[in-house]
């Protein structure tokens, strides 16, 4: 009985399957408990995604993008070999079918042991000591000012075109360098970012992937901080930082928006804290929109300095191309479905949700 088993499961399969019973479990007791998905994600976890991340470093492109333009060729290749697979008993047939089987499971468990913990771990208004609450629309417009006050600290280290957006004064490479940088300052004042080097990867095929509105995404299989380079200037360093903080275990989205605003905060470079104040900005204009939009015009008319005028302006005009599609569409329901499987309950809203945190922050 001992060597059908044997013979009916490979060792791929046995420790695949192994992996996918103690993801399960992890995210399970993650579920039940903030201080067990709080400690696996920011102790154990942070191990996987780290290593992870140094060795798809090495690479100046995306692997996940490389994988996922070869799917179809992966597809056709596992389809060639099945058709010249013996297949003279059934047992050979089944331990070929559950190798398959097993490589998605596998996939599955980097997930479960290294990203789920972190839809379940203590929130970060508690973790930062600050009372998150419903605001108000005066609420909303004080934290608006605030943020323009920001810009305006910042604004003269820009470069604008005449009438246009701005430009990011230095490439990628660079950006990364100054991010990891702000990352390093940031994790000595919030112990529960984990430090490590990462190298956010520009994706090839952005243009055709603005199509579905995602501007960035970690992808756990790879440990990458895919960006889409497609967009304007200011959203790339903000954007980046966000994926960054996914890769150091940060998983809910309004958190990885609000981690990112702190990390670009700590950096010494203009830019990339006026990337972050007019991100930030624009969630929190948006909302007192819907709130009060008188209040909103009097902000945009009295405050908003022409440069960021141009800079809004200039994106809307960019993102009309994109903006009614299927393709995003049909992203937005998988993202949307994705996020609420993973307890986000406010799902694609939940990233609007830094708001209830910038205001909370400036409050206190």
């Amino acid at each position: 009985m001992a060597k059908k088993l044997k013979n009916l499961f490979s060792p791929f399969f046995i420790v695949s399957a192994a992996l996918l019973v103690f993801g399960l479990a992890v995210k399970l007791i993650s579920v039940n408990s903030a201080a067990f998905a709080d400690f696996w994600q920011s102790k154990i976890a942070v191990y996987p995604r780290a290593a992870l991340a140094y060795m798809t470093n090495i690479f100046p492109f995306s692997i996940a993008e490389s994988v996922i333009l070869c799917l179809p060729l992966i597809i056709a290749a596992v389809i060639y070999l099945s058709s010249k697979l013996k297949t003279d008993t059934w047992i050979t047939t089944f331990r070929y079918t559950l190798n398959i089987i097993a490589v998605a499971a596998l996939i599955f468990s980097t997930f479960l042991i290294n990203f789920s913990a972190g839809y379940h771990t203590t929130s970060l208004d508690k973790r930062l000591d600050i009372e998150r609450s419903k605001v108000s629309a005066q609420q909303l417009y004080d934290t608006a000012d605030r943020l323009l006050d920001g810009v305006d600290e910042c604004i003269g280290g820009v470069d604008f075109a005449y009438g246009k957006g701005s430009s990011m004064p230095y490439d990628l490479k660079t950006l990364n360098k100054k991010l990891n940088e702000a990352y390093k300052a940031a994790c000595k004042k919030y112990t529960f970012i984990s430090d490590f080097y990462s190298s956010p990867k520009p994706v090839a095929l952005s243009e055709p992937w603005t199509y579905t509105h995602i501007a960035g995404v970690y992808t756990f299989f790879s440990g990458e901080a895919n960006i889409n380079i497609n967009f304007p200037d200011y959203t790339l360093p903000y954007t980046a930082a966000h994926e960054m903080a996914h890769q150091r275990g940060i998983s809910r989205e309004e958190e990885a928006n609000f981690v990112a605003f702190l990390v670009c905060m700590e950096s010494d470079d203009a830019y990339i804290r006026y990337s972050a104040y007019v991100n930030a900005f624009e969630y929190v204009a948006s909302s007192l929109n819907s709130a009060d939009g008188d209040m909103y015009k009097e902000l945009y008319v009295n405050r908003v300095p022409q440069t960021l005028k141009n800079e809004m302006r200039e994106y809307n005009k960019f993102f009309e191309k994109y903006r009614e599609n299927v393709a995003a569409t049909v992203a937005s329901t998988v993202n949307d479905t994705h996020l609420k499987m993973q307890g986000e309950k406010e799902g694609e809203k939940s990233y609007g949700l830094i708001v209830d945190l910038l205001v909370a922050y400036y409050k206190k």
